[in-house]
């Protein structure tokens, strides 16, 4: 590919558009996002365009190309999700390889476990799973009881987690483990675990949207090689904190807003409008109005803080207001978007709704759990009282 710097960004986004042109299937245009990949199967033309962006290295388009990565600066990676998005096209590499343990793995791991990991999570070729949560530990992580002990040629593993997204489709889980009880964040490492291993059971829990994305997720005498320790021995607490950085930054993006048709099209649809061409319900059109003002000054929060980044590819603390405004906004969408579409809003099944209808019930629902994985909304104002706006921690004060 040529080497598009500076200025010339209208060179690469001819080149992008023509490669979209040629290579993206037109009959996955706007289709939805698969959240948890490997939750359903790929049509044909799904595995061809996985296949295609793996190669391309596209899928992860700022990682380093010496990793299969696609070598792409920030502008570039901007053009193209811009061109990606006037295709209808999707990333099929989302997951949290991409989004969470893949940056995670650049900045903290050794040259051989990037080598070996990297490029299967560039090409899609494996899944991963977050091993946080516990029974016992869910707002105070730190307080996470998973023994990881030495084992002479290798460590072992006993203990639980739980809410462990896609954990029965997951190749390998990434995973904070204690390997020293005498103290609390100190004592914390971060850990690879196959999940391919009798010592590993995994228990799908069903939700109220019908769907089981989440796991009971069990380790009895796992095994976990000496190298699939990612940084120090009791370091990680430390990696485990800016995973969840990545997360978060993950959280406040596009998708955590909500997919589908906007609210004030759908309005159109369901509402009616008046004589002036105007959604004929005043109310609604007042908060519909306020919704994609937000929305907007969502997208354009986020264009700024990449733009103030400069250069710098870590997420730092404002992506926990990013993780905040966009699920609210994302919850809000579900909201207006039953309200507008009355009784057909209600449907769980049966041919009196339409697909779309089915889905919205099962959407809002399932969004009411945005604002509480990957740190709550209490968590995350908390990490703006301190972190950005510098105020006291009052809690040692009583």
């Amino acid at each position: 590919m040529a080497d598009f710097g500076g200025s010339d960004l209208d060179g690469f986004r001819a080149e992008a558009r023509d490669w979209l042109d040629a290579n993206f299937p037109k009959s996955l245009a706007n289709a939805p996002m698969v959240m948890i990949p490997g939750a359903e199967g790929l049509t044909e033309d799904g595995k061809l365009w996985k296949q295609r962006m793996g190669e391309k290295g596209w899928g992860t388009p700022t990682w380093p190309t010496e990793y299969g990565g696609g070598g792409l600066s920030g502008p570039q990676a901007r053009v193209l999700q811009q061109e990606m998005d006037r295709a209808g096209a999707y990333n099929p590499m989302m997951g949290m390889g991409t989004s969470m343990f893949g940056p995670t793995l650049l900045e903290y791991g050794t040259e051989a476990q990037k080598r070996r990991h990297i490029p299967p999570i560039v090409k899609g070729e494996l899944r991963w799973c977050q091993g946080y949560s516990e029974p016992g530990a869910g707002s105070d992580l730190a307080s996470l009881q998973t023994k990881c002990v030495d084992a002479g040629d290798h460590w072992k593993i006993d203990g639980q987690k739980i809410w462990t997204s896609g954990a029965q489709y997951a190749d390998w889980c990434f995973c904070l483990v204690r390997t020293d009880t005498s103290k609390k964040h100190e004592g914390i490492s971060f850990v690879l675990i196959d999940m391919h291993q009798p010592g590993v059971e995994t228990r799908p829990i069903k939700l109220i949207a019908g769907n089981s994305p989440f796991c009971e997720t069990f380790f009895t005498d796992a095994r976990a090689a000496k190298d699939d320790m990612v940084g120090p021995l009791n370091g990680g607490w430390t990696i485990g904190k800016r995973l969840l950085q990545h997360e978060r930054s993950g959280q406040g993006g596009s998708r955590m807003m909500g997919a589908g048709p906007s609210v004030d099209e759908l309005a159109k649809t369901y509402v009616g409008v008046d004589d002036q061409g105007r959604i004929s319900d005043s109310d609604l059109r007042t908060r519909i109005a306020r919704h994609l003002i937000d929305a907007r000054a969502h997208a354009l929060t986020i264009q700024r803080a990449m733009n103030e980044a400069k250069g710098n590819i870590n997420p730092s603390a404002t992506t926990s207001v990013m993780k905040n405004s966009g699920t609210w906004i994302g919850q809000e969408k579900a909201e207006l978007t039953l309200e507008i579409m009355g009784s057909q809003g209600l449907g769980w099944d049966g041919e009196d709704y339409s697909p779309a209808e089915r889905e919205a019930v099962r959407t809002w629902l399932g969004g009411k759990a945005t604002t509480i994985f990957g740190g709550s909304q209490e968590i995350q104002s908390n990490i703006v009282s301190k972190r950005i706006l510098g105020l006291p921690d009052t809690t040692q004060n009583g």
